[in-house]
Formats: C-alpha cells, sequence, structure tokens
C-alpha cells in the first residue's frame, strides 16, 4: 500500500467516525453528542376577565401538563391577575379559569412557542359577578 492511499483511507476513517482535523494546530474536533433539547423554563401570566372585561377576583386558573397530567393552580388577585413560573418550555400545556361554576374557553401552550414569558387573557364570558348588597345594620 502507498502513502497516498494509506492518508487517503485514514482521513476517510476520521470522517466517518465523525471526528474533524483543526488544520496546522493539530488534533481533532469529536463528534458532537446528540442530547435531549432543553428549552428550559418559562412564566405563564395574565389575567381572567369577565363579560364586561372587568377583572374577576378570586377565579381559580389551572394549568395542566399534558404529559404528566398534573395541575397547578392559582386564585386571582384583587386586580384579576395570575402567574405560574417554572413551567416547562418542553411540554404541551392547557390553561383555563373558573368561577362559580363558569368556565373559560381552554388555552393551549405549546412545546413549540419559543416564548419564555406567556402572557394569556381568560375570559369568563358569561360570568357576571355577584351584586353585594349593602349591609345593614
Amino acid at each position: 500500500m502507498n502513502r497516498t492511499s494509506l492518508a487517503a483511507g485514514a482521513a476517510f476513517a476520521f470522517l466517518a467516525a465523525g471526528l474533524v482535523p483543526l488544520g496546522s494546530r493539530g488534533g481533532y474536533i469529536g463528534p458532537i453528542a446528540a442530547e435531549a433539547q432543553n428549552l428550559g423554563w418559562r412564566v405563564v401570566f395574565g389575567n381572567v376577565l369577565d363579560a364586561n372585561s372587568a377583572p374577576v377576583i378570586g377565579a381559580t386558573v389551572f394549568l395542566k401538563d399534558l404529559k404528566s397530567k398534573a395541575i397547578r393552580s392559582y386564585t386571582t388577585t384583587e386586580k384579576g391577575r395570575f402567574r405560574f413560573a417554572g413551567v416547562n418550555m418542553a411540554e404541551e400545556h392547557e390553561l383555563w379559569a373558573e368561577m362559580n361554576g363558569k368556565k373559560t374557553a381552554v388555552k393551549t401552550i405549546s412545546s413549540w412557542d419559543a416564548r419564555k414569558e406567556f402572557e394569556v387573557e381568560l375570559k369568563l364570558k358569561d360570568f357576571t359577578p355577584p351584586v353585594s348588597s349593602p349591609p345593614t345594620h
């Protein structure tokens, strides 16, 4: 076997193994190990509104992980706000709110959505807050 074919054979073997020469510096870059895509975490937040677009205080917002089926909940603030931190971006989720037997449409949060901060408005279309009567003495 001559030198040229030996060098060509060695070069082919390195390339087949996924090794790329670094040129005049010497050495090789090895194959990149396949790793699971780590998309990280996101924050899901927003408002729950009634039929008149007023904030709904005390509504329960649910966040369901569609893979594990785990459900987290949050009670809206006095401004109708909710917030879920540490939501896995690699998983699909469903989000909805409930109050006094009424439920919003279910929103899907896709793992393909790259937003780290996911803001959403949930509307209780058929909900009107109860009218509080003045206290009697």
